[in-house]
């Protein structure tokens, strides 16, 4: 029975890219994440302090959205 080596090192400049194509989507996310609080809490800044109280919310909850 022969044994065979399967392991065998990553191509040179693999595991850089890898980590910076991670990175930047980490970023992404990250504002994405960012926009999504940002439009949810100018949407509630609109609703009147009735539409907020009917939704469990009041206006000093709006900033606290997202973080």
């Amino acid at each position: 029975m022969a044994a065979i080596e399967t392991s065998r090192p990553a191509p040179f400049g693999a595991i850089t890219t890898y980590r910076a194509v991670t990175g930047l989507s980490r970023i992404l996310a990250m504002l994405a994440a960012w926009n999504d609080a940002r439009v949810t809490r100018k949407a509630l800044g609109k609703l009147s302090d009735r539409e907020l109280d009917d939704i469990g919310l009041c206006r000093g909850d709006i900033e606290m959205m997202g973080r």
